[in-house]
């Protein structure tokens, strides 16, 4: 389970599962030869920084932006995701090659949304050990933001102006959700249950009761809608930065709380806050939540090789005596 959040020019997600994937903060140089199954090599792209998992040389990204502005994110989509097959008269994508399709080729969320209406994404495997993700995709520029499913019929976006996405049902399914919800706040309730009747408030924070506090997907989708809905986004870049971080630790996975097998709990492996503005991506992992960022900008961008940064695992602390 995965949360992804769209907010002006910042994005983030978290990436929820009981084992690691081998990832790691991952940039891949405009210069380096990115293949595909059913179209050219591409052999110059623009930039691409994210986490990925890279095997035999080549990036599995599962989330990044690129050097125009575009941030990506695929979610699990087990139940509902319905891959095409090839198809020579349009451009067909294996669903590890989405990515870096668009981030390689697109400067803009409009371009790769025109690119998307000709498109099939294909159930085909990267390797025999590596069987194909069933994934939805948030797309965002900072500009707007859509939603990507492989559904029965094709390919559908949807623009997604809550700037939210999870897991199941189906992007429509988690909108149509969110009218049962309307009557949440930030502020006090007012009473118009009983008119006449004085009721003190017990409490702060009492115009969100109802907003669901469980695991599940739609849950998740709804508070981090109310959350990116009603937060504050003042101070300097790193302090939205920070609030980014905040807003995902309110969908955060704890170890221990979803079991999905016998000894096997889900967590939240990393959170990821992307600027695709200056060029940064930071994250913190379950170990470690000092956040940790690479700036695109500050490397060569030119170059042919992969560049990675292994993630930090190790508990950091900061022991004042």
């Amino acid at each position: 389970m995965c949360t992804a959040v769209s907010r002006r020019q910042l994005f983030g997600r978290t990436l929820d599962y009981e084992h690691s994937f081998g990832e790691a903060l991952t940039v891949t140089p405009r210069n380096f030869p990115l293949s595909f199954l059913h179209s050219p090599t591409l052999t110059q792209h623009y930039a691409i920084c994210g986490m990925a998992r890279v095997q035999e040389g080549y990036p599995l990204y599962f989330d990044g932006f690129n050097e125009k502005g575009i941030a990506a994110a695929g979610l699990n989509f087990t139940q509902s995701t319905v891959y095409g097959q090839p198809d020579s008269e349009k451009l067909s994508l294996a669903q590890f090659e989405l990515l870096p399709w668009i981030l390689g080729t697109c400067a803009t969320v409009t371009e790769a949304v025109r690119l998307l209406q000709n498109c099939v994404i294909t159930g085909e495997c990267f390797a025999p050990e590596l069987p194909a993700a069933r994934l939805h995709w948030l797309l965002s520029d900072g500009g707007q933001a859509v939603t990507v499913e492989a559904v029965e019929g094709g390919v559908r976006v949807y623009p997604n102006r809550p700037g939210v996405l999870t897991n199941e049902p189906p992007f429509p399914v988690q909108l149509q959700n969110l009218s049962a919800y309307q009557t949440l706040s930030a502020a006090d309730p007012e009473n118009r249950a009983f008119p006449g009747l004085s009721l003190p408030l017990c409490s702060r924070g009492m115009g969100a009761v109802g907003l669901p506090g469980d695991l599940s997907s739609p849950s998740r989708f709804v508070r981090a809608a109310f959350a990116n809905a009603n937060s504050l986004w003042d101070g300097d870049n790193d302090a939205q930065m920070n609030q980014m971080f905040h807003l995902l630790d309110t969908v955060s996975q704890i170890r221990g709380l979803c079991r999905v097998a016998e000894g096997q709990y889900e967590c939240t492996r990393y959170a990821a806050v992307m600027d695709p503005r200056r060029g940064v991506y930071c994250y913190t992992t379950y170990e470690n939540r000092r956040p940790t960022a690479v700036c695109l900008n500050r490397c060569d961008l030119d170059a042919d090789a992969i560049l990675q940064f292994p993630l930090r695992r190790e508990p950091d602390i900061l022991w004042e005596l």
